[in-house]
């Protein structure tokens, strides 16, 4: 490491290089600002292809291939658990295993409309403000699909997809027939020559767009960037109305970094206990934590997946992640979320995994020779099963103040939250089932969740943004309240989950908070 990295007064210092800290510490460096992103994860090497892997334990060899190197401890309703979360640690974050999918959410995911109350009242930015950072996202990241024919928002500019396979163009044509309103899945993919649609996977290439490829790597191209991995940030350090510096932790060596701005983008959970972390005199209670909310409000999707079927007379194709739907996005004054496929088949090895998942977090979990006999189902299930597709409606979530994110000092790789199912979101998610079958009808058909399933991949909502500082943690351009030079850019900043993938809204929301870093550093007299 460069001397040069301690001894320089950066414009801007990113905690975190995935999706939100690539996006911002790109736009940053663009606009001629020296930006130095602080990664606790490996810089990772292109020719990796590989995805998460749930079952290995190894510190040491999780972060080695980008994993979150410590457990999920989690209480969800009272019961205590612990296992290895779909959280990535590397440059590209979490966003360098996903699926691509980033699709724009609904007005009323942002604000209240005249037949579509929002839980929170509505962000403090709303739809037509958030409008163009979407447009240029979906540019930035060169998204493809078709525009949702449902939606009475104007259609956004996005790439054309390549054609279905045969498989997938039988079942959207089944689909319309069966009264629905299909349409092509909003994918971060350029498809170039070669492209091994790395859905879930790292990509050795730069076919799929995420943190790395559509953040980090362009910034260093402008030679105004630097990545400082391998290096973990112990706490923030500064008085009551500013960060002086970080504290940070690079083998075995402790050191201190300073910047005229800092970005927290180290993810719903790392953020916040980055901030819980960041105790002293001046913040008993945890850095930017006046009103007490800090990890609070802590929100996931509900994953109910199923298995579909195409017509018996398609012809075979592969796994195909293609299709979306949004008919039953807000149903009978219900918040539900999108439909839509998660790019595998329901084969042997994807029944095992998801059976597996389900036996972790049982009260048998502690017996593990019992996880053998999932193969057992797996394996009929796999041959009933045959060609069907695993579709997944990802229904949208709410905030509560007990459902948050805690901190532990004692084991500061573990990522500890407490959870609560609430009455209300177990009424919806019977009502979102009943309305998929239904909806379906006519399809062959079968759902894989039987318990309510927390994505565990979606977390958000952890340091809310908001006009009033006794109920959010950022005001309206994510900067903390009492705090002149700290920003967030990531899925914490979210009030509410909204019904679909929160990549796309990271990305937008990341271009617009390196917009207001800019202003504000413009403002700054010569150091």
């Amino acid at each position: 490491m460069s001397a040069d990295i301690r001894e320089t007064l950066w414009d801007v210092i990113v905690i975190g290089a995935g999706m939100g800290g690539g996006i911002v510490g790109r736009r940053l460096a663009e606009m001629g600002l020296s930006v130095l992103f602080v990664e606790k994860g490996p810089s990772g090497h292109r020719a990796e292809r590989q995805g998460l892997n749930p079952d290995m334990a190894d510190p040491v060899a999780r972060q080695l291939r980008g994993y979150w190197p410590g457990p999920m401890r989690a209480t969800i309703n009272g019961r205590a658990s612990e296992f290895f979360g779909p959280i990535g640690a590397g440059v590209g974050g979490s966003s360098v295993f996903y699926a691509a999918t980033l699709e724009r959410p609904e007005r009323h995911d942002l604000e209240a409309t005249e037949d579509r109350p929002h839980p929170t009242g509505g962000w403090p930015v709303g739809f037509d403000a958030m409008r163009p950072w979407y447009a240029r996202a979906q540019a930035l990241l060169h998204v493809c699909g078709e525009a949702d024919p449902l939606s009475q928002e104007p259609p956004a500019d996005l790439a054309k997809p390549p054609p279905l396979d045969p498989t997938d163009s039988a079942l959207m044509a089944s689909l319309r027939r069966g009264g629905l309103h299909p349409y092509r899945l909003h994918s971060a993919i350029r498809y170039v020559e070669g492209c091994h649609d790395c859905l879930g996977l790292k990509c050795p290439r730069r076919c799929k767009m995420d943190g790395r490829s559509a953040g980090v790597e362009p910034a260093l191209a402008t030679g105004r960037a630097t990545v400082l991995d391998k290096c973990t940030v112990r706490r923030l350090c500064g008085d009551t109305g500013r960060i002086s510096h970080i504290e940070v932790l690079r083998d075995g060596e402790a050191f201190d970094l300073r910047a005229r701005r800092f970005v927290l983008a180290a993810g719903a959970f790392g953020s916040p206990r980055l901030l819980l972390a960041s105790k002293s005199a001046q913040w008993p209670e945890g850095c930017a934590n006046q009103s007490g909310l800090v990890g609070r409000n802590l929100m996931f999707h509900l994953n109910e997946m199923f298995a579909l079927w195409p017509p018996r007379t398609a012809q075979a194709g592969g796994p195909g992640k293609a299709i979306s739907l949004r008919d039953l996005y807000h149903r009978d004054g219900q918040r539900f979320g999108t439909v839509q496929a998660m790019g595998i088949e329901a084969g042997y090895g994807e029944i095992v995994h998801f059976l597996n998942g389900m036996f972790d977090r049982s009260a048998l979990r502690h017996i593990r020779a019992l996880r053998h006999l999932t193969r057992i189902p797996a394996a009929i299930a796999a041959r009933l099963m045959g060609r069907a597709k695993v579709f997944v409606g990802l229904m949208e979530d709410l905030g509560y103040p007990e459902n948050r994110v805690t901190w532990d000092e004692s084991a500061p790789d573990a990522l500890d939250f407490t959870y609560h199912l609430h009455d209300e979101l177990l009424t919806r998610r019977r009502a979102f089932r009943r309305a998929i079958f239904k909806a379906l009808r006519g399809h062959r058909r079968v759902f894989l969740t039987h318990q309510p399933e927390l994505n565990f991949g979606h977390p958000c909502g952890t340091l809310r943004f908001g006009t009033d500082p006794k109920t959010s943690v950022l005001n309206a351009d994510c900067r903390a309240h009492g705090l002149d030079n700290l920003y967030v850019a990531d899925a914490s900043f979210m009030p509410s989950s909204m019904g679909v993938n929160p990549s796309l809204t990271i990305a937008a929301n990341a271009l617009r908070v390196a917009e207001a870093i800019g202003r504000d550093l413009s403002k700054d007299t010569p150091e």
